[in-house]
């Protein structure tokens, strides 16, 4: 079996900050890590290679310096990497960056047949979730969303298992191979890494791909030309205020609380009908 591990390079959260001028992420504020749903994708993608055998490759879109989450990835246990890399894939939004994925994931195909695609559920520096069903949509493969459980993979009649989250509960269901998976951080845990993982991964080459590379590939479909959308600002949102103590005896918390319920006028909304 043959997984394939979608990641990406992103400023730590944390850390960062926004560029009061632009409005946008000053990304030299912050290291650049691994993004934490893409670590939670790639440590599946070796749980399901240990149960049935197989190579764990990941794949990565940026600038050179995006080697460094391919090594992290080797580290986890991934056995490969691929880097596209190329200044026509620069100011991509989420439609051209699916695109050149999957034009890099048919030019890893041809090479070696992929029976499954693993995304994190979204990067942490856009959270959109968006990435990955783009990119099952164009290699016209099923995309299944908040995943937090691969219980089964019958490799042989190209069928798995699935349980994933929904918003007021679980689903669990069947889809054919191949297909692509968005993960939950919940889906397991981060192990840690072993010597050899961590000396290989130290070692490593990534395979690195400009454009050129790729094969059949619109380039109007690429970086800035084929991005249909802009961030128009982006912003620090409010702290959420505290509860209001209600103070004094029963009598007097209760006049408190109904003065507080008036305020909120929106409550008590009445229609009338003949």
């Amino acid at each position: 079996m043959h997984i394939v591990v979608c990641v990406k390079q992103v400023p730590d959260t944390k850390i960062i900050k926004i560029n009061p001028k632009t409005n946008t992420l000053d990304r030299r504020s912050a290291p650049a890590i691994l993004n934490p749903y893409d670590a939670h994708a790639v440590q599946e993608a070796v749980r399901l290679k240990k149960l049935h055998g197989g190579t764990v490759s990941v794949l990565s879109m940026g600038p050179p310096q995006a080697t460094e989450v391919i090594k992290k990835s080797i580290e986890i246990g991934a056995d490969e990497g691929y880097l596209i890399s190329d200044r026509a894939f620069a100011g991509a939004d989420t439609l051209a960056t699916s695109y050149a994925l999957s034009k890099a994931l048919e030019r890893i195909a041809k090479d070696k047949p992929i029976d499954m695609v693993i995304c994190g559920k979204h990067a942490i520096d856009g959270d959109t979730g968006q990435v990955g069903p783009g990119i099952a949509r164009r290699l016209d493969i099923p995309p299944v969303t908040n995943v937090i459980e691969v219980s089964e993979v019958n490799v042989k009649n190209k069928k798995v298992q699935i349980k994933r989250k929904l918003t007021n509960g679980y689903e669990v269901i069947e889809t054919q191979l191949p297909c692509l998976l968005t993960v939950e951080k919940e889906i397991n845990e981060i192990e840690y890494s072993p010597m050899p993982n961590m000396i290989n991964a130290a070692r490593y080459e990534s395979i690195v791909w400009t454009v050129g590379d790729l094969e059949n590939v619109d380039r109007v479909q690429l970086g800035l030309k084929g991005s249909p959308t802009i961030v128009g600002k982006m912003f620090t949102p409010p702290k959420p205020e505290g509860g209001k103590r209600l103070e004094g005896n029963s009598t007097e918390q209760v006049k408190q609380l109904m003065d507080l319920l008036m305020e909120k006028k929106e409550l008590f909304t009445t229609s009338a009908t003949n």
